[in-house]
């Protein structure tokens, strides 16, 4: 039987073999009706007759060169699901790094990523990767949001090819490996959890990315390059896919919830149960188009956002959405200046939301109503949100945003077009014109809002970008986040990269440097002077291993408002006289270094800044030192530590006296018992106090009226020390299927970290059970 066994396998004619770096890039992979167990062990007959991806080239930190650890690809589909076997080999007999993690928590892991275009559109894939256990990571890369020479994200890490949100879910199997030589996958994706082109046959764009750690290196399948405004369009393809059968969609997601809130009373302590039945309904209409639907969504899980230091910040700080309703398809309400931005849905009752492509147009439409206590005229405010994207060319695109927030009579509307164009390949040019339609009970009015990029150009050695945005100061986005308004903001940067040779200690190193100034809005088009801005210069060197260093020097300078420090006043104790602020202060020189150290066992990073600032709430000059530092470590493969501090302290530079300190220590323990089943310990405790402003040029009391206090806070000092604790237990084997039993505390105390004064101001436990029923 065994010689039979053997016969039979090697009579099995192997699959087609393509070499990425000999650019053979249009795969033909076998259809095989068959069935295979997802076991990790790619032993099966069928594996031999999959198509085989070799050929991998190194991207970063430097592009076109061969990968110094070989991986194979192998690759089959069924009517009903497409399969993935990894072969991934370590020729420097460097220890694989892989953990035991809950789900998409692998970034620190070696990994394979599958970038799945199943539109071949090149704007955006799913992301599906694995680590050498087969645990997962999943979620969308995107282009044309925060890419480019000067994006926030380019310049923080060199990267600007796109965005990834790993937020978003799919049903998926993968188990994976180690061996002697490396590590071994299998993935099943199957076709009901993906939507995709209704033509037969149809092609699919894939990209395949290794992530190795012990080199710091990314390889990828085919030979992508630095020097391109897509790094999408330079994926390979799966072509003649044909008979795809995904059956009926319709996952329906019931939930049930208790909640058990505790809040302190004048004289006792009183906890309220909030049981609550809700769920989640998923229908795909057909192969492109699907309808999601909710009733009392639950966001029990949501951990707490990390801890931002708020003294001296003038506007409102970003947080990512985390909420699971909102965050299927989330990437394609994506829009410049943030014009939706799902969490202005505090509290919703119930929602319902449209995502897909029709023909060459990416549709997302939602619509929510939420809770009373999110309105100030007693009725349910209702969201609507509607973005259309048009697929231009190869990779280009023109888009469509409208939103609305219906609030008895009062309401916002705002409508926008966009537009990126791709052109030589490595330059881009993008707009964006909106405005925004008030009513309330200032009354009603208009404003605009316009975003022109000029050109982006994204080259292997040299970078360029020139933007110029304007915001009316009466523009308002209430489903967007848009937390300044009355500016006009120019920015222009040059990026230059220079990359070491092979085998040299230093692999990379770019620099950032460029000026931005910001108007008033009014000021720009009478040609007056700015308001803020300076140049800046960053600095990042990529060191063989996965050591990276940065660092940045800035000279600004900035004018006052004199609306900001309307109603401010002097407090001379016989009498008291208008504050009169300072025209401006100019040389604010600071700068800021840190590194990261590679991913291993002890993962550490650290960052200090120092330098002139300004004190907003006292219109003065002051001094800022900031530290933040972040060690990771992973004793066992099942436990992970990771600890993170943030501090900073800002002083009067007229005296030296000490304006304000923030201390932020954050703690997070998990323990993955299985790879359904962790525990969480997360605690922060948020330190900040602030003295009582004064006048910068006599020293004597600021007051301030009602009004001026909503622009600047209170006059007097302030203090606050906050102690949160949140504890979890989590069993998720699919996403939809969970049970999480969890309690959290908030306390405070008078004198920061003494752990000895402190009282409880408020905790909850919670339950929450679900089950996903996918027919």
């Amino acid at each position: 039987m065994l010689a039979l066994l053997l016969v039979l396998q090697a009579s099995v004619d192997p699959g087609p073999v393509y070499r990425g770096s000999a650019r053979e890039l249009d795969i033909a992979i076998p259809r095989i009706e068959t069935t295979v167990r997802v076991d990790g062990e790619l032993d099966e007959p069928v594996w031999r007759q999959a198509a085989r991806l070799t050929g991998f080239s190194q991207y970063r930190p430097a592009d076109g060169r061969p990968a110094e650890d070989s991986t194979e690809i192998l690759v089959w589909y069924a009517p009903d699901a497409i399969h993935f076997g990894v072969r991934a080999f370590e020729a420097h007999g460097a220890v694989v790094r892989a953990t035991l993690a809950d789900r998409d928590n692998i970034d620190r892991d070696d990994q394979i990523q599958l970038l799945l275009d199943t539109y071949a559109d090149h704007r955006r894939a799913l992301l599906f990767a694995v680590n050498p256990l087969g645990v997962q990571q999943d979620g969308v890369r995107s282009e044309g949001q925060d890419a480019g020479a000067a994006s926030g994200a380019g310049v923080g890490n060199g990267r600007f090819d796109g965005v990834v949100d790993i937020n978003p879910d799919f049903v998926y199997e993968s188990t994976g490996r180690v061996t002697a030589r490396g590590f071994e996958v299998e993935i099943r994706i199957p076709f009901k959890s993906l939507r995709y082109q209704s033509a037969d046959p149809q092609s699919w764009a894939l990209q395949v990315v290794r992530v190795t750690q012990h080199s710091g290196y990314e390889d990828t399948w085919t030979p992508a390059v630095r020097a391109s405004a897509s790094f999408l369009i330079q994926s390979g393809q799966l072509v003649g896919l044909t008979g795809l059968h995904r059956g009926l969609v319709m996952d329906l997601n019931p939930e049930f919830t208790t909640k058990v809130i505790g809040e302190p009373r004048a004289t006792d302590y009183l906890y309220r149960a909030t049981p609550e039945v809700g769920g989640n309904l998923r229908w795909g209409i057909t192969q492109n188009l699907g309808l999601n639907a909710t009733v009392h969504p639950d966001f029990s899980q949501v951990e707490a956002d990390v801890g931002q230091v708020t003294v001296n910040e003038r506007f409102a700080l970003f947080f990512p959405e985390k909420r699971p309703f909102f965050l299927e398809g989330l990437e394609q309400y994506d829009t410049q200046n943030r014009l939706i931005y799902t969490r202005r849905i505090a509290s919703p009752l119930g929602g319902a939301k449209l995502i897909g492509k029709v023909g060459s147009t990416n549709v997302a439409y939602l619509a929510a109503v939420d809770d009373r206590t999110q309105s100030r005229t007693g009725d349910h405010p209702i969201h609507n949100l509607l973005r259309l994207r048009r697929d231009l060319g190869a990779s280009s695109t023109a888009g469509l945003v409208y939103t609305d927030r219906v609030d008895g009579d009062a309401y916002n509307r705002v409508a926008a077009v966009d537009a990126r164009v791709i052109w030589k390949k490595i330059w881009f040019s993008e707009a964006q014109f909106a405005g925004s339609w008030t009513r309330d009970a200032a009354g009603a009015r208009f404003a605009p809002l316009w975003d022109v990029t000029l050109y982006d150009r994204t080259g292997r050695s040299y970078g360029n970008h020139a933007e110029l945005v304007g915001i009316h100061p009466d523009f308002t986005a209430a489903s967007g986040f848009v937390p300044r308004a009355g500016i006009v903001t120019g920015r222009v940067f040059n990026r230059f990269t220079w990359y070491g040779t092979p085998g040299s200690r230093v692999e990379a190193v770019t620099t950032f440097t460029g000026l931005s100034s910001i108007w008033s809005y009014h000021d720009f088009f009478k040609a007056r002077g700015t308001i803020e801005g300076g140049l800046s210069s960053t600095w990042l060197a990529t060191l063989r291993g996965g050591w990276s260093l940065n660092t940045n020097i800035s000279t600004d300078h900035q004018r006052w408002d004199s609306a900001a420090y309307a109603g401010v006043s002097v407090d001379r104790t016989v009498d008291t006289i208008p504050f009169v602020k300072p025209n401006g202060i100019y040389n604010l020189l600071s700068g800021n270094a840190g590194f990261n150290s590679p991913n291993r066992a002890l993962t550490v990073s650290a960052a200090v800044a120092f330098g002139a600032v300004p004190v907003f709430a006292e219109a003065a000059r002051g001094r800022a030192v900031a530290l933040q530092a972040t060690a990771s470590w992973r004793p066992t493969a099942a436990l992970r530590i990771e600890a993170r501090w943030a501090h900073q302290r800002l002083a009067r530079s007229r005296d030296g006296s000490r304006f304000s300190t923030a201390n932020i220590p954050r703690l997070k323990v998990e323990y993955q018992l299985t790879r359904d089943i962790f525990f969480r310990y997360v605690g922060q405790y948020v330190a900040e106090d602030r003295t009582a402003l004064v006048d910068p040029r006599t020293g004597q009391p600021l007051v301030l009226d009602s009004a001026a206090q909503q622009r600047i806070g209170p006059a007097g000092a302030t203090r606050g020390n906050d102690f949160r604790n949140d504890v979890l237990f989590s069993y998720r084997p699919t996403p939809g299927t969970v049970l999480f039993l969890g309690y959290g505390a908030s306390l405070s105390e008078p004198d920061a970290f003494q752990f000895h004064g402190l009282k409880r101001t408020g905790d909850g436990f919670f339950l929450k059970a679900s089950y996903l029923f996918r027919m």
